[in-house]
């Protein structure tokens, strides 16, 4: 058993040529961050779920990343937010979605697997359910930046009957020969950042977030605050966080997918999650990633795309990040 905690910030295409040094720099140094969070809480001894949630913490503060601050807009100009955590140990959850005041919606979710009979709390009542219980509440405008703003009009201008996914529309704004570059193909990027973890006690878990996709309809909710979707976590077999389509994961159970070829047919991570990878969310038009741990260590980052944000550490060693193939 090695402990570990493993990341992802978003899969899609990326453009090297787009790249300059100092920008990829900074997207490694932000998910180094997340992963020193994560790391050390297990270095600690801390459990899985302490990691999960100090690593999409991180994320959702970061403004690279389309979770909490730096999330997308709807198509009425609003934010709603979506996440979801489950204890691997308990099988206890916890989720939210279609929020636009709660800072950090993986503190609220995780509020609702501890202190709620409930799993799942959506708008108006899991914001009550959040500030009843303390956590931190900030107007809609804490979540935007000019780049999503700039990204939601150029859309709507030139494809403003398309739901995009993250940053698609972002690809539109720095066509343009002024804009500033980034390291994606913005129109095959998906959103969405998640972690899963192993703590020195043999537990597993994840946690996963959203901002949701640009010009989405109000009240569409994706597979990142879906149990069994976007986000699973069992210690019989592994804990799983998803980015991509959100609508082929829920149609696919992707996650819990993983976790019930593990457990019915003894296949390993790896077979488990390439199966679903690189099979079964391709035959209806699924496009992402995935993270996955299992009970011994073992992770897998698969992807379907050129890339992903991602990234792993383990107590005592230097974290490892990566973005292409």
């Amino acid at each position: 058993m090695k402990p570990v905690i493993v990341i992802h910030g978003g899969a899609g295409a990326m453009s090297r040529s787009a790249m300059s040094a100092d920008k990829e720099l900074v997207y490694h140094a932000a998910l180094r961050r997340v992963l020193e969070a994560g790391q050390s809480v297990l270095a600690q001894g801390g459990t899985a779920v302490d990691a999960v949630t100090a690593a999409v913490l991180e994320l959702e503060e970061c403004p690279l990343f389309n979770a909490g601050r730096g999330a997308v807009f709807t198509s009425d100009s609003t934010h709603e937010l979506d996440a979801s955590i489950m204890d691997g140990a308990t099988l206890r959850t916890g989720a939210i979605a279609n929020v636009s005041h709660i800072r950090n919606p993986v503190l609220a979710a995780r509020k609702v697997m501890e202190a709620s009979r409930h799993v799942f709390f959506v708008g108006e009542g899991a914001e009550r359910f959040a500030r009843d219980h303390g956590l931190q509440m900030v107007e809609p405008s804490y979540f935007s930046t000019p780049e999503r703003h700039a990204q939601l009009l150029r859309v709507q201008r030139d494809t403003p009957d398309a739901a995009v996914l993250d940053h698609d529309g972002q690809a539109l704004v720095e066509s343009q020969p002024a804009a500033p570059v980034h390291p994606l193909d913005m129109d095959k990027k998906f959103g969405t950042v998640g972690a899963v973890a192993l703590d020195m006690h043999g537990n597993l878990a994840a946690a996963t977030s959203t901002g949701g996709i640009t010009n989405k309809q109000v009240g569409r909710v994706g597979d990142a605050p879906i149990i069994g979707a976007g986000c699973y976590a069992s210690n019989q077999t592994c804990a799983v966080s998803t980015t991509g389509t959100g609508e082929m994961y829920i149609r696919m159970v992707a996650a819990y997918d993983i976790a019930a070829r593990m457990r019915y047919t003894g296949a390993s991570l790896q077979a488990a999650a390439d199966a679903v990878m690189f099979e079964e969310l391709p035959s209806i038009g699924g496009k992402g990633g995935l993270i996955a741990v299992d009970g011994q260590g073992n992770f897998v980052m698969p992807f379907n795309t050129e890339g992903m944000y991602r990234g792993f550490a383990r107590p005592g060693q230097e974290p490892v990040t990566e973005i292409y193939r």
